[in-house]
């Protein structure tokens, strides 16, 4: 079994999503803990990007801040080993391609230290299905699961890519990139009504999910929810202090998500 099916074990999941390096790693691995300790069921990384083409203003922001102070993909792989002495939630990297391939310049490098480091899963949003091949692969080899993202525009696609999902799959709420929306109007349930017709892989969704109320309503329709600007929001605002407002909102979302069934 793996590891992310833990996630999804005990009820609705709550997903956080927090960049690596902003402020910097020190607090990171501050808001990890905090985010484990008031009920977080996974908890993804981002590896800062450069060009960062699935992220909005907000993320992109929290990517320059982290290049900017130094970090670097060794650092946040050194950072996830210590995590991993105190914690044993699953752990999953979200990034791009080109920062697995530019890691020594192969890609196995990467996806073999993640394993080394306790990662569990990769996210990799500019990664068309037609083409995953050689990571999933790789992935494979070294244990990790290769999570599949379904966009509303996915239509025709969405048996395909869930047949092969594993560990969970990413729903993406909205079109565009990520940010805080007032409002998500895809027809979730629909989609992941199509999802359950091949597979019995969890759900998480994703893309706009700023309260608690938007976190309850997906994660009715769905496994789980995951939540990423609002957090990098917040850690913007209370930089090297961020751990204890970061932990107060996620407890929130928990306590959202635990009353739905």
């Amino acid at each position: 079994m793996s590891n992310i099916s833990k996630a999804f074990a005990n009820g609705k999941a709550f997903i956080p999503f927090i960049t690596c390096g902003d402020p910097d790693l020190e607090t990171t691995a501050a808001v990890v803990k905090a985010a484990v300790a008031n009920g977080a069921d996974l908890i993804e990384l981002g590896i800062p990007f450069s060009d960062p083409t699935a992220e909005g203003p907000v993320i992109q922001e929290a990517n320059v801040r982290a290049l900017e102070g130094g970090v670097t993909t060794d650092k946040i792989f050194d950072m996830v080993m210590e995590l991993r002495k105190e914690i044993s939630i699953p752990l999953v990297f979200m990034t791009y391609a080109n920062v697995v391939y530019s890691y020594h310049w192969d890609g196995e490098s990467f996806i073999r230290r993640a394993a080394e480091c306790g990662i569990d899963g990769l996210i990799l949003p500019d990664l068309p299905f037609e083409e995953k091949e050689e990571f999933h692969g790789l992935c494979r080899k070294y244990g990790i699961d290769l999570i599949s993202m379904i966009a509303p525009t996915s239509s025709d696609r969405i048996n395909m890519i869930a047949k092969e999902a594993e560990g969970f799959i990413y729903v993406v709420s909205s079109l565009g990139v990520t940010g805080v929306r007032s409002e998500i109007r895809t027809d979730i349930g629909s989609i992941v009504e199509q999802i359950r017709t091949v597979t019995d892989v969890p759900c998480a969704v994703g893309f706009g999910i700023s309260t608690p109320e938007q976190a309850a309503k997906m994660a009715a329709l769905s496994d789980g929810a995951i939540t990423g600007s609002a957090i990098v929001k917040l850690i913007a605002r209370y930089g090297k202090e961020s751990a204890g407002p970061v932990g107060e909102f996620i407890k929130s979302m928990k306590d959202a998500l635990s009353k739905v069934h």
